[in-house]
């Protein structure tokens, strides 16, 4: 990082990949701010934050005008992370989902044009939609489901952020960055809301069924949030990213079966695998992606960043944090 950007305002602050932002700029010698109403996010993610000299909170919707511009206002940079988060909680909560979205990223942006902040934007790779050329490149036209699939709320929701701080970049000159984000997982991630490593190794740890949702043919890539981290720590600071949109993504791909399968060989768990098809797991007429790889590429040629984390290691760190999560 650098000296113009070393007051770090992160929203969604005490979430799963906020909270590891947090610590790793923390570790470069940042002051750091996070914001969080903790809907999805939880506090224990940054308790052991509490006390840093450098780090402050403030518990409180993006929502709320007079604490966002306050934190704002002693910010030099924004990275946006607050969201709905999960197909679970998109599924039961469309309302909550397209609000909070939608207003939370307008809420910030407006925040930010006040006092020029350089600004990162997360997306996610669900504005790929039903797109069907794999590798998903940033520049490829995006097909979306019918407005009465709930599915698609999260990806249209998080299409009008990017519209939204692109346009802010290019009316206001706002210096912003979009990050479409591909799967990210790591410890302190939770399976309450449908993530699937951590519900997975859950289940295995337990010797429980593991449950695969659908038939297990669609296939993921899993990106360590450590190495998402160092993503967005080189956007967040070369000009050359402002104004453009970035995959972050691991480009190890695997079907969910065999990822239900690999989970269990390597805990070594008498779970049974078995299937749950998709109207049960969420509701009648539910659609997903059949494949979601990210191209790279052009991260890659910007920073020199790719993924250094294997899918076995993920597994074994992601497991040996829930068992300590157990025991502690």
């Amino acid at each position: 990082m650098n000296g113009k950007t070393s007051r770090i305002l992160i929203t969604g602050g005490c979430g799963f990949i906020g909270s590891h932002l947090a610590e790793s700029l923390l570790g470069d010698g940042m002051t750091v701010c996070v914001v969080d109403n903790l809907s999805t996010g939880s506090w224990d993610n940054v308790q052991h934050l509490i006390g840093h000299p450098r780090f402050k909170s403030a518990i409180a919707d993006i929502r709320n005008e007079t604490v966002l511009d306050r934190i704002v206002s002693e910010s030099d940079a924004v990275v946006h992370l607050a969201a709905a988060v999960g197909v679970k909680l998109i599924v039961e909560q469309p309302v909550h989902t397209i609000e909070t979205n939608i207003m939370g990223t307008e809420a910030v942006l407006k925040a930010a044009v006040r006092y020029r902040c350089r600004t990162l934007i997360t997306s996610t790779s669900e504005v790929y939609g039903k797109g069907t050329r794999i590798p998903y490149a940033e520049g490829d036209d995006v097909v979306l489901g019918a407005t009465d699939k709930f599915r698609w709320a999260y990806a249209a929701s998080k299409m009008v952020d990017e519209f939204l701080a692109l346009a802010y970049q290019h009316q206001y000159r706002l210096p912003v960055t979009v990050v479409r984000l591909f799967n990210t997982v790591g410890p302190r991630q939770t399976g309450q809301y449908g993530m699937v490593i951590p519900r997975f190794i859950s289940q295995a740890l337990r010797h429980d069924d593991i449950t695969v949702y659908g038939d297990g043919q669609q296939t993921r890539c899993f990106c360590d949030v450590r190495d998402v981290v160092v993503a967005l720590k080189g956007l967040l600071v070369h000009d050359g990213a402002i104004g453009r949109v970035f995959n972050v993504g691991s480009t190890e791909e695997i079907t969910i079966m065999n990822l239900a399968h690999r989970i269990r060989d390597l805990l070594r768990s008498r779970s049974k695998i078995i299937t749950v098809p998709y109207s049960e797991a969420y509701s009648p007429g539910f659609e997903d992606m059949v494949r979601r790889v990210p191209d790279i590429a052009r991260i890659r040629e910007l920073l020199g960043w790719q993924p250094s984390t294997s899918l076995d290691q993920i597994i074994q760190q992601v497991a040996a944090s829930l068992r300590s999560d157990k025991t502690s």
